[in-house]
């Protein structure tokens, strides 16, 4: 079953172990990819030092100050394609992260074996008929540890638990 926006409501925290097991669907011209996710990162809010909309919101972080239920995907090193699902409610900006997906470890490898790239930034997961997330009702095992490549992040934020893998 597609996931309804009711989901979309809970904070990137809430929301990033919950979306564990269940599948990321896409589709390409004729063909629907259904891959079930297995790591997530949130992000949470302007204070958090590690997510984009810290410096406030600009035109690339619009998107993150939407209500939950969109895309928001960005460019990483210039090569990589992030895939973000915004959540939580409107101006206040929040996002899951997803990292992994059955078959495909790390948010890069993920993004190019579905063909999601920025042409699908701002696409609505609720009405998307190219991206959206289905719930089955699948659950996983998870483990915590700390987000991996925020670096530039302040230690409290970079020290945060808010990185979510099956086990």
């Amino acid at each position: 079953m597609r996931i309804n926006d009711n989901l979309y409501k809970l904070n990137a925290i809430e929301l990033a172990p919950k979306l564990l097991g269940m599948k990321l669907c896409r589709k390409v011209d004729n063909n629907i990819f259904k891959l079930r996710i297995t790591e997530t990162e949130a992000y949470f809010g302007e204070d958090d030092t590690a997510c984009h909309a810290n410096k406030g919101k600009t035109a690339r972080t619009k998107i993150l100050y939407q209500v939950g239920g969109v895309a928001y995907i960005y460019l990483c090193y210039g090569i990589h394609n992030m895939l973000n699902i915004v959540t939580g409610e409107e101006n206040f900006p929040q996002a899951v992260l997803i990292r992994g997906i059955e078959g495909f470890d790390g948010p890069g490898k993920l993004t190019r074996a579905l063909n999601i790239d920025r042409k699908l930034n701002g696409e609505n997961l609720i009405k998307s008929n190219l991206l959206w997330l289905e719930d089955d009702g699948c659950s996983f095992r998870y483990k915590t540890t700390k987000r991996i490549g925020i670096d530039y992040a302040t230690p409290e934020y970079r020290n945060k638990l808010w990185r979510f893998i099956k086990i």
